[in-house]
Parts: C-alpha cells; sequence; structure tokens
C-alpha cells in the first residue's frame, strides 16, 4: 500500500478567495496510479512551518507533494524550506537560468536578476523541466519517500505532474486499482443513516466507507484497493449490496448522479414535463433541474411568486385564500402547484413555500417552516418540515432538496 501527502504552499491560499484545485487533480491522478491520499494541508509562505511539515510526511508516506512558491520573489520559500527539511544545500544549475533568460528573450523581455533564484537546485535532486513556465520541479529521493516539489499555477502543475512525475511512480508502485462505489441517499439524517449501515461497513477494512451529509443529500462512498479491478469490483458489490438492503428505497442513485439528474432520467423515461412554482427558495429548484444537460426535454420552466399578487396573477391563488391561511401554508402550497400545472398543461408541477428566515415579521410561520406542494395526474399532496435553523441559504437547500426527493419518489410509484 503506498501512500501520499499534498502539501500546498501560498499564503493567498489560506485567504478566503482562494481554492487549493491543485490537490483535487493530484488525488485523482494518484488514485487512478493505485497511491492513496492520506492527508492534505495548506501552509503559508513561511520557511520553518513548511519545513517542519516536509520532515513529518517523508516519515510517514511515500510520496510527498509540495505545490507552489516556486517563483522568483523573496515570499517564494519552496525551494529553501524543503533543502531545510532534507538538510541539503542548494546549486546554481547555469544552464536552467539560461533557459530562463531565453524564455523572456522570446517574449522581448529581459530577464530579471531575481529569476535567476529559480535556477537553485536542491542537491541530489531530479530536475523537473517545465513546459509552461520559468520554474523546473524537482524530484527527491529521501530514504524510501520521494519529494516531488511542483509549481503552483495549474497549468505548470498539470503538464509536469501529467508527463514527469506519473511515470516515474507508475513504474515504483505495484499494480494497485482503487474502485470506488457513491451511492446517495435522501429523506433521513446523517445520524440514522450511519446508526444504520455502520453494523455493515465497520466489519470491513476494506473498502473504506466515508459519510458526507450536505442540505438534506447523504453520499456513502466505498473505497476498494485491491491488485485487480475484479477483485475491487466484488468487495464493493459485497459490501454496497448489503447496504443497499440496509437503506431500500432511502438510495436514490447508486453512480453517484445527484437528485435532479435521477429525476430528469425518469422524467424522460415517462415521457412527463415538469413546472415549478417557487417563493422561498428564489427559483433555486429550478436552477437545480435546468442545470441539467438536455433538461429542456421535460422541463417547461418556473414561476418565482414572491409577492402574495404574483401568487394571484400567476398561479391563480385566491386573495382569500392567501388572507385566511397565510402565503406560508399547506392549503397556499397545494394552490400554487394545483395552479403551476393547470396554466402549463405540465404532467407535474412542484411548488414551494415557506419562511427562510433569518428573522419572522408579525404573524409570519416560525423560520425554517417550509411546505411543499406536488400536483400530478392523479393527485395532489402537500408536505410540511420545520427545520431548526435560522441559516437562509441552508433552509432554502434543504427546502429544494426536500422538493427534489418528493417527485423523485412520486415518479417511482407513477
Amino acid at each position: 500500500m503506498h501512500n501520499a501527502e499534498i502539501i500546498a504552499i501560498g499564503s493567498e491560499m489560506l485567504t478566503p478567495d482562494r481554492v487549493d484545485t491543485n490537490s483535487l487533480f493530484l488525488t485523482d491522478e494518484l488514485n487512478k496510479a493505485g497511491v492513496e491520499v492520506v492527508q492534505k494541508q495548506v501552509i503559508g509562505d513561511d520557511r520553518e512551518r513548511i519545513a517542519s511539515a516536509v520532515r513529518r510526511a517523508v516519515r510517514t508516506v511515500e510520496f510527498v507533494i509540495v505545490s507552489g512558491g516556486l517563483g522568483p520573489t523573496e515570499d517564494d520559500v519552496t525551494r529553501d524550506a524543503v533543502a531545510l527539511a532534507l538538510d541539503r544545500r542548494q546549486i546554481f544549475y547555469p544552464e536552467i537560468s539560461g533557459a530562463i533568460e531565453e524564455r523572456f528573450r522570446r517574449m522581448n523581455r529581459v530577464m530579471p536578476e531575481i529569476n535567476k533564484r529559480q535556477a537553485m537546485v536542491i542537491e541530489g535532486a531530479h530536475i523537473l523541466p517545465n513546459d509552461r513556465g520559468t520554474a523546473p520541479g524537482q524530484w527527491i529521493d529521501e530514504n524510501g519517500s520521494v519529494v516531488m516539489i511542483l509549481p503552483g499555477p495549474p497549468h505548470e502543475l498539470k503538464s509536469m505532474f501529467s508527463r514527469q512525475c506519473l511515470p516515474r511512480i507508475v513504474r515504483l508502485v505495484p499494480p494497485t486499482v482503487i474502485q470506488t462505489l457513491v451511492l446517495r441517499v435522501a429523506g433521513m439524517s446523517e445520524s440514522d443513516l450511519d446508526q444504520t449501515i455502520s453494523p455493515i461497513y465497520k466489519r470491513y477494512e476494506n473498502p473504506v466507507t466515508t459519510v458526507l451529509a450536505h442540505n438534506g443529500d447523504i453520499q456513502v462512498h466505498l473505497r476498494a484497493r485491491c491488485d485487480t479491478e475484479g477483485r475491487a469490483m466484488e468487495l464493493l458489490a459485497e459490501v454496497g449490496g448489503q447496504i443497499d438492503v440496509a437503506l431500500g428505497d432511502r438510495i436514490y442513485s447508486r453512480n453517484g448522479d445527484p437528485l435532479e439528474v435521477v429525476v430528469g432520467a425518469k422524467l424522460l423515461a415517462q415521457h412527463g414535463t415538469l413546472v415549478v412554482a417557487e417563493s422561498a427558495t428564489g427559483g433555486g429548484l429550478a436552477e437545480r433541474i435546468s442545470s441539467v444537460p438536455g433538461s429542456s426535454t421535460y422541463f417547461l420552466g418556473g414561476y418565482v411568486t414572491y409577492a402574495k399578487r404574483l401568487k394571484t396573477d400567476l398561479l391563480g391563488v385566491s386573495e382569500e385564500l392567501l388572507k385566511q391561511f397565510g402565503t406560508v401554508s399547506r392549503e397556499t402550497a397545494e394552490a400554487m402547484a394545483i395552479g403551476a400545472r393547470r396554466r402549463t398543461g405540465a404532467t407535474w408541477a412542484v411548488s414551494i413555500t415557506g419562511n427562510a428566515g433569518p428573522t419572522a415579521d408579525g404573524d409570519e410561520a416560525p423560520v425554517g417552516t417550509i411546505y411543499i406542494g406536488l400536483a400530478g395526474p392523479r393527485d395532489t399532496t402537500v408536505q410540511h418540515r420545520l427545520w431548526p435553523a435560522s441559516d437562509r441559504p441552508r433552509v432554502r437547500a434543504f427546502a429544494a432538496q426536500m422538493a427534489l426527493d418528493m417527485l423523485n419518489r412520486k415518479l417511482d410509484a407513477a
């Protein structure tokens, strides 16, 4: 079993404006090569912190990938930090400096003196040419482990890793296959789900099971690591089959597809059409449905009727009903769904009305109150939820997920 750790360098990566996308690419490529990523971290431009992280990593994993901090400026300290961690000196390579200077010359520019820092190579390192930029990477063997130093810009890193590092890694790693099965679940809490399936997956060290929950959508990831694809698939089938039986129809997807994709496929298969009428979610449900390529085949569109007047004018909800029961009510959700279906001729209509918060005015329904209506060929049903949260985006996301789950189950019964 071969493991890897990814260390992303750059103080800018610790701000809310930047995301470390390199690690996602590297993880995917390493997994394909049979290498498991066991830890990722982001460290600012600090020599001692980086050096400490590298020292620890080379003692615990076979592959250490350090990305970023290879520029020419004073805050680009990755080379210095790795040299410090491995207790090796750095050597200036005139040929690298000359290649960088020639690159500047081709752009009709003069190379600044500070770019010579990019020609410093850690003693014993194999130089990894950079066909997309000025900073070469480095491959360093260190007591049974390998440290790879790669540039931070994604287009440079991806090219260097794919062309220079991956072939070396494949030669070092015995044939290993990592296969993944993703089950997606709706309509139950994360704690209820884990209580149901943990007696199953705890019996196995391989595959490894991970449960991820986000806004009402739960994913169960099974990762099998074997010497052959056939054996990996057997393990996934063995464990996944038991989980499948335990969860039953709570599982809506067995290939990782999100709920809007699953619903869309069923509408296509049944030659059905869909319209939505939203208040609390403000178009969020329509956005999810229409994000699926080809959704125009079954999705007619939607109404965003925030104001009472629009519920009346566009959906035909009576003023008397709104006055008697309020905009956030079972009756209004039902009337919205029926009105949307009647006015568009859609097979199915889904409505959402509620109070997503964070405050409630006067006699308005409590924060977190949501009503979802579903009008179909045979009947109209309404479900109600009260989420104990004042997080507006979260309540809206939960409501959209619940609406899709409700429609998905109705399509199964159709």
